[in-house]
């Protein structure tokens, strides 16, 4: 059985077929979006989980390479006085439950996704991704059918067994790396992808799965700039679109120009945490010789998508650094409330709450948000305005994101002779270039129900109608068509 599988930075979701229609399944309880974090009691745990849920055919050559982390998972076990049988490793709202619970112990990681790319990992670093990637992947795939065969879903006569997957993915994983990046967390995926049980998998661009779920609706053919903002990634894809277009095999021709970088919610919410929450922390606050306190370690302890920030704000060498900054600050009680971030590792729980922040000024001009875990009584006040100064220079990189796609839209077209009509040579985009004119912009990821970065993206090209799409299933829709058309025959 084939699935459309949206492997996302802020949530995993799967879709299947149901006659013409798409239709997500419950990766939870209550919803078909499961979160993408996890949580182990100890990070030497996941590699044994990992094997306990792989295929036989797998387990020896696993084995082999994992058999360091295997001997230190049964120590650690010993230590921890687990039973063999106790559950040490969560995902998805478990994991955040646990993570919460116990935030000073354990391994927590939240969008593994957005490290995939990331330039000058270890071995040791790729091959713990491997693993996380990996279970995440059999928890969600043994979910799924679980769910198939709960609900009947799966076709008559067929198993409810998910063998192919069309995974999305960003045009770039890291704004930096290139390829070579991409080819690296295509590679994770991949590896995960078998190692969970899958048989075959294929991957598509998230801005184009976006596209298509839009193109399924539409009577007209249409030049779309897709802008996907979601909680990892932000992708524009200029893509022709239409009942001329949707029923070919290979859609290359019509894919007129991409652009992406790794700006998304998550950047947003850590630029909120650092505006709105960092100054009750000592940010901006002086030292007793006068001079601003250093940011550095403000940043640091929010900046939880960044490997090397994150591992450097957890170190001795941090800590001692918080508690000089502590005697020679003018209000020290600030820099305790910093030193106790860093002592009792509580920087998820200070983004997530800048992300329930972020939510909440999509309805309200104002918002309230309590940090108690930290302190006592401490509130921060958040407002909308507050909001859209800390995520500017963000959304200036989505509006150079469009301008991007467009301009390669454009030079694909006019090295075909099919400028004249499509290209507008007003817009000028930051290298000069002339810029196609979409007819329309199709608007989609979770990032992008914001009301500011709406109007950002619809101000950009005031003459241009903006629809809105599904902020969270239009990718795992656009998935799961493109692997119906691509696997139909399994």
């Amino acid at each position: 059985m084939f699935v459309g599988f949206d492997y996302g930075s802020a949530n995993c979701a799967v879709g299947i077929m149901q006659g013409d229609d798409v239709q997500l399944l419950a990766l939870s309880e209550q919803s078909a979006y499961l979160p993408s974090t996890l949580y182990a009691m100890d990070r030497e745990l996941i590699a044994e989980a990992v094997y306990r849920g792989l295929p036989i055919e797998l387990k020896a050559d696993y084995a082999k390479k994992r058999a360091a982390q295997l001997s230190r998972a049964r120590m650690v076990r010993h230590e921890l006085d687990l039973d063999a049988d106790v559950q040490a490793v969560f995902v998805g709202e478990q994991a955040v439950s646990a993570y919460l619970e116990m935030p000073e112990e354990g391994f927590y990681v939240r969008s593994p996704k957005s490290f995939l790319g990331a330039t000058g990992l270890r071995p040791e670093q790729v091959a713990l991704f491997e693993d996380i990637v990996t279970l995440m992947m059999q928890h969600i795939k043994v979910r799924a059918e679980s769910v198939l065969v709960e609900k009947d879903l799966a076709k008559q006569g067929a198993a409810a067994t998910i063998t192919h997957a069309i995974i999305g993915r960003p045009v770039n994983f890291q704004g930096i790396g290139g390829e070579e990046s991409n080819r690296q967390a295509e590679s994770i995926l991949t590896l995960a992808a078998k190692r969970a049980g899958f048989v075959d998998v294929d991957f598509l661009f998230e801005p184009l799965a976006a596209g298509m779920d839009y193109e399924a609706s539409l009577t007209d053919n249409k030049t779309v700039l897709v802008v996907d903002v979601g909680g990892g990634t932000t992708d524009c894809s200029v893509v022709k679109m239409g009942p001329a277009h949707k029923q070919k095999a290979d859609r290359s021709e019509d894919f007129l120009g991409h652009s992406g970088q790794r700006i998304g919610g998550n950047d947003l919410d850590i630029a909120l945490a650092m505006n709105a929450f960092m100054p009750h922390f000592g940010l901006g606050s002086l030292m007793t010789n006068g001079k601003p306190m250093p940011s550095k370690a403000f940043w640091n302890a929010v900046a939880v998508n960044d490997i090397s920030a994150q591992r450097e704000f957890s170190t001795l060498s941090s800590r001692k650094l918080i508690d000089e900054l502590v005697k020679e600050a003018e209000q020290p009680q600030l820099l305790n409330r910093l030193l106790k971030v860093q002592q009792q590792q509580l920087s998820y729980q200070l983004v997530r709450q800048a992300e329930r922040a972020k939510i909440a000024l999509s309805d309200a001009e104002n918002t309230d948000i309590n940090l108690d875990f930290i302190e006592a009584a401490l509130h921060a006040g958040v407002s909308r305005n507050l909001f859209e100064n800390a995520i500017e220079p963000s959304l200036t990189k989505v509006e150079a994101l469009m301008h991007q796609a467009l301009a390669q839209a454009a030079k694909t077209l006019a090295a075909d002779g099919l400028a004249q009509d499509s290209v507008n040579h007003e817009n000028v985009s930051a290298d000069n270039a002339a810029e196609c004119k979409p007819d329309v912009i199709y608007v989609t990821g979770g990032t992008a129900r914001s009301p500011a970065i709406y109007a950002k993206i619809a101000g950009i090209y005031p003459d241009i109608p903006v629809v809105v799409g599904d902020h969270f299933g239009s990718v795992t829709a656009g998935l799961t068509r493109w692997a119906q058309k691509l696997f139909a025959k399994h």
